[in-house]
This record gives C-alpha cells, sequence and structure tokens, in this order.
C-alpha cells in the first residue's frame, strides 16, 4: 500500500491535535511546505540525491506512492491535478531521475495541468562538475514550466517549494520544479516556511473588461450562426456549470474542444461534442459556418483548427482567456476578454441583452446531427470493432466514471464513443500526444477519487510503454480497469501511413505483442480476453465486478480507423467520413 511514513497510531477524536514538531534541516522544510499546502498524495522513486527529503517524509501524515518508474510518477501527478484541480506532487532523485520526469513534465505544460516536480540534485559544490547523477535539471525543465527553482540555502528552501507549488496552482495552471542540493536538504535550519503564496509580481485577471465585455454580449446577440466553443480552460476554471447556465439561458449550441470534454454534457440537445481533426462532423460544419464564436479557455491549437484561414472562416471571434499570451497567438480575437473563465462568463451573462434569433440556425446544427452521425458497422463476419466495446462501457457505467487513455487510436474512439456528461471525468494527453500515459494516469485519478469507478482505454502499442505500473495498480489494491484496445499495431501511425504513405507501413505493426491477459496475471492482476461480440458485456460486468485490478485484453479489427477524419491542416469544413472520402480531399 502506498507508505506512510511513520507506524499508524490509534487516534482519539476527542484530543486536540499535536503540535507539529519543528523543522532542523531543509529535507522536513521541504516536507512542511507540502503538509502546509495540504498535500495527501505524493509520487516518486526513491534515490541518493533525493534521500533526504524521503526521510524526512518517513514522519509525515502525506501518502507516498512508489512508482515503477519516474516518467509514471510525473503522469500520475498530473492526473491527479485533473482530477481534484489541486496540484499533483511527484518526487525523483537527480540525473536520471530528473530526466525521466521531463515528459510528464512537458505533458503537463502543454496541458496547463497542476504538477510540482520535487528533485533532488548533487551538492552544491559538485554542480557543474559532472559529478555521478548530476543533470541541469533547471536549465532542461525552464522551457517546460512555468517556473525552475534551485534552491540554494536551508533556510529557503521550504519557502521555495511552497512557492512553486502556489504558482503552479495560480492563474494559468501548469508545472513548477524546485531542484533540492543534497547539501540544502541535509543542512540545518530552524526556518518554518510560510503558506503556499505566488510572487508579488505575479498578477492573475479575474475579470475583464467591462466595456470589452458589453461589445462583446452585443455582437453576440446580434448573431444568427452563433456557437460557444469550450476548451480545457473552463473545466480547470471550475466554470463548467457557469457555462451550461450560459448556453441555456441563450439556447446557443456547444462545441468543445477534446480537452474541453465534459465541460458541457454530451446528452443535451444543445451539444455538437467536440471538434477537430477527429471532432464530430457536426461540431466541424458549426465551426465552418459559425457568424460568431464565443471561444473560452481555448488556445486554438492545429489539432482543433486544421487550416488557421479556413477556420471559422465568416466568424467574428470573442475569446475568453486568463492568459493574455494566447489572446490573438493562432486565431485573431475581434472582441478579447482577459480574466478567469467563470467570472467573465457571469459578467457576459449579465451584460447579455437579448438571445441571439437563432431557431434556423439551432434546426441547421440537428440537420448536421442526422446527416453524420456517429455510427459504424458491426458485420458478424468481421472481428470486434473497438467503438462496440467503448460504446458498452460507457452504457453499463455510472455518469461520474473517469475515463483515462493513452494516445492513439484508443483515445479517438474513447473520446467519440463514450457519452461525457461531468468535467474532470476526461483524463487523456492532449498538447503532447504522450504515449503511456493511460496506466499511470489511472493510478492517480483513482486515488485522487476513490469512490469514483475508473476505466483506463489503451492501446497495444501505448499499454506497453508503461505497463509495469501495473505492479503499483495491484500493490496499492486499485479497483481500475484497463481495457487493451489491440490491433498489434501503433494503429493511428499505421492509419496516416495507408492513407497518406501509400501504404508503406514501416515500424508500425507489432505482431510480436504478449498476451496481456496473462501479463496481467503475472502482476497479480486478474486478466480478460475479448475477441467476439458475444460476451463483451459480461466480460464487462465481470471485470468491473472483480475487487482490484483486472486487464481486457480486447482483439479488435486490425484494419478499423478513425473517422471522421480532417487531413492536418485542411479545412474543418471537409472532412473524410471514410477511406473513400478522404482520397477525395
Amino acid at each position: 500500500m502506498s507508505e506512510r511514513a511513520s507506524v499508524p497510531k490509534e487516534e482519539d477524536e476527542t484530543e486536540p491535535e499535536a503540535e507539529q514538531e519543528p523543522v532542523t534541516t531543509g529535507a522536513q522544510s521541504v516536507i512542511r511546505a507540502l503538509e502546509n499546502a495540504g498535500t495527501d498524495y505524493v509520487f516518486g522513486v526513491q534515490g541518493g540525491a533525493i534521500m533526504p527529503v524521503y526521510d524526512a517524509l518517513y514522519d509525515s501524515d502525506i501518502n507516498h506512492v512508489t512508482m515503477a518508474h519516474e516518467q509514471g510518477a510525473s503522469h500520475a501527478a498530473d492526473a491527479y491535478g485533473v482530477v481534484t484541480g489541486d496540484p499533483g506532487v511527484c518526487f525523483a532523485t537527480s540525473g536520471p531521475g530528473a530526466t525521466n520526469l521531463v515528459t510528464g513534465i512537458a505533458d503537463a505544460n502543454m496541458d496547463s495541468d497542476p504538477v510540482i516536480a520535487l528533485t533532488g540534485q548533487v551538492p552544491t559544490e559538485f554542480v557543474g562538475n559532472d559529478a555521478f547523477q548530476e543533470t541541469d535539471t533547471v536549465g532542461i525543465t525552464q522551457p517546460i514550466t512555468k517556473e525552475s527553482y534551485f534552491a540554494a540555502d536551508s533556510d529557503t528552501v521550504g519557502d521555495d517549494v511552497s512557492e512553486a507549488f502556489a504558482l503552479a496552482d495560480a492563474g494559468r495552471q501548469g508545472p513548477t520544479l524546485v531542484d533540492l542540493p543534497k547539501d540544502v536538504t541535509q543542512g540545518d535550519t530552524e526556518v518554518e516556511p510560510g503558506a503556499p503564496e505566488t510572487p508579488e509580481t505575479y498578477e492573475v485577471p479575474e475579470e475583464a473588461d467591462d466595456e470589452n465585455v458589453q461589445e462583446a454580449a452585443e455582437a453576440l446577440a446580434e448573431a444568427d450562426r452563433p456557437v460557444i466553443l469550450s476548451g480545457g480552460g473552463v473545466i480547470k476554471a471550475d466554470a463548467s456549470n457557469a457555462l451550461r447556465e450560459f448556453a441555456k439561458e441563450y439556447e446557443i449550441p456547444v462545441i468543445t474542444t477534446m480537452p474541453g470534454i465534459g465541460s458541457f454534457p454530451e446528452d443535451h440537445e444543445l451539444s455538437l461534442e467536440w471538434a477537430g481533426m477527429h471532432g464530430t462532423g457536426y461540431a466541424n460544419m458549426a465551426i465552418s459556418n459559425t457568424d460568431c464564436m464565443l471561444a473560452i479557455g481555448t488556445r486554438f491549437d492545429d489539432r482543433l483548427t486544421g487550416g488557421v484561414d479556413s477556420f471559422a472562416p465568416d466568424a467574428e471571434v470573442i475569446h475568453i482567456d486568463i492568459d493574455p499570451a494566447e489572446i490573438s497567438k493562432n486565431v485573431y480575437a475581434d472582441y478579447p476578454l482577459i480574466g478567469d473563465a467563470r467570472e467573465v462568463l457571469r459578467q457576459l451573462f449579465d451584460a447579455m441583452p437579448r438571445s441571439p434569433d437563432a431557431d434556423e440556425w439551432r434546426d441547421q446544427c440537428q440537420t448536421w446531427k442526422d446527416e453524420y452521425p456517429m455510427d459504424y458497422d458491426t458485420p458478424d463476419d468481421e472481428p470486434l470493432k473497438p467503438q462496440y466495446v467503448v460504446e458498452q462501457f460507457s452504457e453499463m457505467t455510472p455518469d461520474d466514471t473517469i475515463v483515462c487513455t493513452g494516445v492513439g487510436q484508443h483515445q479517438m474512439w474513447a473520446s467519440q464513443f463514450w457519452e461525457y456528461t461531468e468535467p474532470r471525468t476526461w483524463v487523456s494527453s492532449h498538447g503532447l500526444g504522450t504515449m503511456g500515459y493511460g496506466v499511470p494516469a489511472a493510478i492517480g485519478a483513482k486515488l485522487a477519487a476513490p469512490d469514483q469507478e475508473v476505466v483506463c482505454f489503451d492501446g497495444d502499442g501505448s499499454f506497453l510503454m508503461t505497463v509495469q505500473g501495473l505492479s503499483v495498480a495491484v500493490r496499492e489494491q486499485l479497483d481500475i480497469t484497463y481495457v487493451v484496445l489491440n490491433n498489434e499495431a501503433v494503429g493511428m501511425v499505421r492509419q496516416w501511413q495507408d492513407g497518406f504513405y501509400e501504404g508503406r507501413r514501416m515500424a508500425s505493426e507489432y505482431p510480436w505483442i504478449p498476451q496481456f491477459d496473462k501479463l496481467a496475471e503475472a502482476f497479480g492482476a486478474r486478466g480478460f480476453t475479448l475477441e467476439s461480440y458475444d460476451n463483451v458485456e459480461e466480460t464487462i460486468q465481470e471485470a468491473r465486478e472483480y475487487d482490484g485490478l483486472s486487464v481486457i485484453d480486447a482483439h479488435i479489427d486490425p484494419g478499423e480507423n478513425v473517422f471522421p477524419m480532417v487531413p492536418s491542416g485542411g479545412d474543418n469544413g471537409l472532412f473524410a467520413l471514410n477511406e473513400d472520402h478522404l482520397d477525395m480531399i
């Protein structure tokens, strides 16, 4: 189980809490800073340079989860932050420990996920001398964090950690890192770290300019074909309820980005689900024909926009974002509204003079839904379709089930064919597209929300990259269901090779993969195999009812591809529904 440093003691609820022992070392100050911030879990891997911090953790009530690889620690911390909304914490030692965190830190940075990484470092006097397990961790991570700190003094190291924690959570969330030289953590100090506070120079905008809000409200009310584009920032800002109230009050169709999945219920008549390269045909048609787009908390990345010149070509764009750097970076904002999404939506709600006159537009959106449904065939003479597996899981699980994924075709099917109605139930790697994210992310998600069901869809290629994480989930006795949509290939690469490289399948087919059900059992989990439609529901139910870790090896149609599809850099309104369409655009 996750390690609490000290042996658990009997607690008498009538007794007052014992006073904290004063800190005496830099390492104890680090742990005290995490305690002050309310940290419940740390995901990490022990090592020489970080050892003093782990020794201080021995006497803390913070739960430590030893991961099987440092990359897994960063992904678990990332997912913990996605689900809770509070920074996840990961530890690693110097050198290879720190560099193994880099992929997860970069992933968190791309998706604006709150993570704080604490890395051991060689003693200060050895820094720059190519000492054993030394790397320039701050130099490596500075471009992929909100801030990377080098802790220079035992008296200030706790405050460095407190500030890093606050900064990871403030404004546009993201990762921070504190590099901890061993002499600093071993050094003596009596200085208690302060509460988490951002630097005095760090300012976060809350409300947008009132005049800009009024102008944006007028433009939206005048629109004939309005849409709302809800990005991941809506979820980060806990603005999902505000979005739902706004959209329903003014009857404006809602499209989400992929990171924004769950911010608006997909079973609502105003929902057009998510847009972009593999988004729904009706969402992409709405984007291509809207005359006014209210975009909230999105950076307009290329997987969403396709060709920027053809993206929402007739639309005036109202862009709400907490980060001024995102305004007009990729898509020009006619009405920039800089501030917290929840607060600005409240301002806009109050400023709206009336609802847009958009009855015909809503009818048109429904026509596109009817014309481009998300359906698929299930012939008896063909192998199991992955869409069917995802849909059956969606129907058989509670609405608040958390879905985690790796990256690839399975990720697209899990986002397309699961019906999402709640925020913080979709946990995936978007901007960086990190294969291997799913296995450790499900661990972080389950510890963040132990009372919610967690299902992880993975591909065989992605699953193999972090499969060692199963040992952690088994040890922690976590009730997670992993579903490997197994097509013996890196399926998205193979799909692109077939579509754009004349079918030259170089290094994308995996006919040598293991039997994942047997591999799961070797780790101490329960393994299942799916090969036909006959026992899909029965297997899903049995896996869900198993009190512990289960892995379903679902052998799916190896020729199945992800559609709709907008070719990279293409026009969102010209999407392919199958291979034949792809040849025509």
